[in-house]
């Protein structure tokens, strides 16, 4: 059963978007050093290695993973083959702006598939939170400057994001089906190593398709190389174990709309690296995305 949003619940929650925003900027620095599909793959190749002092039991024959490897073969597959290789391909064909638009509809498809698909009840609050929080989500694209939104114009591009999107709310509702046993539910580092398993399959083939079928190529060096070492520490250990906890705790619905956050960090770290000092627009975002949070949680 969901338990309440307590402040260290909310901290769990907000450290998640920051990591991701941080995701998102790299994502963009480094478009032209590696293919998007190559990155995720090397991403989680790398958050493999680090997860293996912790998790190296889950590789055991006799692991309680292997008879439940289908759902895990699940989970890895929509949360480490198919969320973030969708957005690093996305960073390719879309713009920015229009990869945070599509993104931000992430509170309204965890209201969607839970209701749709797991039984859950959609309730009117939640649903006010949703258009609070993404209020604020326009407020930070359109700079304060409504006007701007008018010229937002959506690409097929933007598709991936929408999938990603989809991917990312059947991954946080499955979370929460406690079908696993507890040697691997309790151990945090032995259930993302488990995913893990199953997702470098799926990413590996997505990247030797990208090889297949496409002319890539590597620019290796130290920018990559600290590139590869942030989003496989950051977005996805800290992050995901981080995730998990929080969405655990509450729900996905109303962790959900701490996503939200994503793009107000990633306006706040790209104004960061250009100079920029926070505009009072970014507060006034903040407050509609974290009103949103408020109202969707209470009881």
């Amino acid at each position: 059963m969901n338990q309440r949003l307590t402040p260290s619940t909310a901290l769990l929650l907000v450290i998640p978007p920051l990591l991701w925003a941080g995701n998102a900027v790299v994502g963009r620095l480094v478009t032209g050093l590696i293919p998007p599909m190559t990155l995720n793959f090397l991403r989680w190749a790398l958050a493999f290695v680090i997860l293996v002092p912790l998790a190296h039991r889950v590789l055991r024959r006799d692991s309680a993973l292997w008879p439940n490897w289908k759902r895990f073969a699940l989970l890895g597959f929509l949360g480490v083959g198919c969320y973030n290789a969708l957005q690093y391909l996305a960073l390719r064909t879309s713009t920015p702006l229009n990869v945070t638009l599509v993104a931000a509809s992430v509170p309204i498809w965890m209201l969607a598939v839970g209701g749709l698909c797991f039984g859950q009840r959609v309730s009117r609050q939640q649903i006010a939170g949703a258009l609070l929080s993404i209020a604020g989500v326009l407020v930070v694209l359109s700079r304060g400057q409504w006007a701007l939104l008018r010229e937002v114009r959506l690409v097929p591009g933007d598709l991936y994001v929408l999938l990603a999107t989809l991917a990312w709310a059947f991954y946080s509702w499955l979370l929460v089906q406690p079908k696993e046993p507890p040697e691997i539910r309790q151990d945090w580092a032995a259930f993302l190593m488990a995913q893990i398993i199953f997702g470098l399959g799926w990413s590996g083939l997505f990247a030797a398709s990208e090889w297949a079928l496409t002319d890539p190529h590597i620019a290796w060096g130290w920018p990559l190389a600290a590139a590869l070492l942030y989003i496989a520490v950051g977005p996805a250990v800290i992050a995901y174990r981080f995730w998990g906890v929080g969405v655990q705790r509450v729900g996905p619905a109303i962790a959900g709309f701490f996503s939200n956050l994503t793009p107000l960090f990633a306006a706040l770290l790209s104004a960061a690296f250009l100079g920029d000092l926070p505009q009072l627009y970014h507060a006034f975002a903040f407050v509609l995305i974290v009103g949103g949070i408020v109202v969707s949680s209470r009881r």
